[in-house]
């Protein structure tokens, strides 16, 4: 029958030219095989030829004048060679052999003892077994690679959610080195507590979590939204583990965000045009029905009155033009413009505000200009509002207002921060929609006339905010 690798070459290195003759006449009188077999007769030699990586299997003589089989094996370890060694020796030595295979050795024999049949069988099972080893090493660098290189956060933990093993995406992602975070519990990343007894019960009872949505904090504090995907992999030995991957998806919701924040305002546009116009036609007739009276009346009575509802009537026609104002596309004339120059001016028009109220300013700029493309009077506006709100929603002496501009890629990035009342996590997303207002004597058409200049200037808005702590306002703008 013929063998696996038959054809393999091996490699005799023995300092006794007469050792070499006989194992490999037992190497040649096994059936059914074309081993090509050499020798080296010094140790020196042998590791130029083991370098040479052109051999499937070495048979290495325990003695190598000062150099012996085990120092071989050690040199063989450190050129990182997979190959099968056999060791050699004249006589049995029970702690060199298990020297030996704790080196890494396949087999170890006694000269005296060869046989056609033994020698069949080592070299059988030292090319099945490295072949073995190979396959399973080469799988191993595959899964590392795919481990190492993927984009997304690949971990492994205990059962108690405590980090094994993670790649170095977690550092792109969430800003902890891959040491860090092996110190650390998947559970502290997460957001909100009734999240984590979510992911701690459902892998108590379910034993996997499949593409949850969650958000976690970053080591900036910054909040991050990725689906959670986790497994539990139990064993019989109690070694188990869990294994799961981070996909982030915050510039998917973020774009997700603006899209249904342009839908709502194109929709509440449509609206706001359509009932103008059905107010409007009746208020002409109202008011001009009202000039004639006051011609043909002249009862200083009647005449009151009669001012009374063209005040009024004013007042409908003034809401509904604002309304519209807020409602269409602004035209903007964009020109290249230093943002850091546009920021001074909106802190220059509200320091009489932040001055009566003591409130403390922090203002941080790059070292470098940040210019962008902007309409510079529209975009004052839309900024100053943002400003003046976060004025308002803080206590005399004691606010605090940082504004502090950074540069992130090929983008500007403008931070309003604000420690007053803050919103709560139902009306952030209702904080752009017309006429939605805390404020007890507000209209409501502040944040979405400051949301349509911003939109124009192709710039994202993104708020967060916890009620009692404050709210924080992050405008990125494209660099011009």
């Amino acid at each position: 029958m013929s063998l696996p690798y038959n054809n393999a070459r091996i490699l005799i290195v023995d300092d006794d030219e007469d050792d070499f003759i006989i194992t490999s006449e037992y190497i040649r009188s096994i059936p059914g095989n074309a081993y090509q077999t050499e020798w080296c007769k010094n140790y020196n030699e042998g590791l130029k030829q083991l370098r040479t990586g052109k051999y499937n299997l070495y048979f290495v003589d325990y003695r190598l004048g000062a150099k012996s089989g085990v120092d071989f094996l050690k040199e063989a370890i450190r050129l990182h060679c997979e190959d099968p060694i056999v060791l050699l020796t004249g006589k049995g030595n029970y702690e060199v052999d298990i020297l030996a295979m704790q080196l890494g050795a396949v087999d170890y024999l006694i000269k005296t003892e060869l046989s056609i049949e033994k020698m069949e069988r080592c070299i059988r099972y030292a090319l099945e077994r490295a072949a073995t080893l190979k396959a399973l090493k080469n799988n191993e660098r595959k899964y590392r690679s795919i481990f190492e290189k993927s984009k997304d956060v690949v971990f492994v933990t205990d059962y108690a959610l405590n980090f094994k093993d993670v790649n170095d995406a977690i550092q792109n992602l969430l800003g902890y080195t891959k040491e860090e975070a092996l110190k650390m519990n998947v559970c502290t990343l997460i957001d909100q507590p009734q999240q984590k007894k979510f992911l701690q019960e459902t892998l108590a009872h379910r034993n996997e979590v499949n593409d949850w949505e969650v958000a976690l904090n970053t080591k900036d504090g910054e909040k991050k939204y990725c689906i959670l995907t986790v497994t539990l992999e139990e064993s019989d030995k109690e070694d188990g583990y869990v294994q799961g991957i981070i996909h982030d998806v915050t510039n998917f919701k973020k774009a997700e965000k603006a899209t249904l924040q342009g839908e709502k305002l194109a929709a509440a546009g449509r609206l706001v045009r359509t009932i103008a116009h059905e107010v409007r036609n009746p208020l002409n007739n109202i008011t001009l029905s009202v000039e004639q009276m006051q011609q043909e009346i002249k009862e200083e009575n009647m005449q009151l009155y009669m001012n009374i509802i063209q005040r009024n009537g004013k007042r409908i026609n003034d809401l509904i033009s604002e309304l519209l104002n807020t409602s269409r596309p602004t035209e903007h004339v964009l020109q290249k413009q230093t943002l850091q120059h546009i920021v001074d001016d909106v802190i220059a028009a509200s320091i009489d505000r932040l001055t009566l109220k003591r409130i403390k300013l922090q203002v941080s700029y790059p070292n470098d200009v940040q210019d962008i493309m902007a309409d510079k009077e529209k975009l004052k506006l839309a900024l100053l509002n943002i400003v003046i709100n976060a004025v308002e929603a803080m206590e005399e002496q004691t606010g605090q207002l940082s504004i502090s501009l950074q540069r992130s890629g090929n983008n500007a990035a403008l931070t309003i921060s604000d420690n007053g009342s803050g919103i709560s996590e139902e009306n952030i997303s209702r904080l752009f929609e017309p006429y939605f207002t805390q404020k007890r004597n507000g209209v409501g058409l502040g944040l979405t006339f400051t949301l349509n200049i911003l939109q124009s200037h192709k710039a994202h808005i993104d708020v967060s905010s916890k009620p009692g702590s404050g709210t924080t306002f992050t405008i990125t703008f494209p660099l011009a």
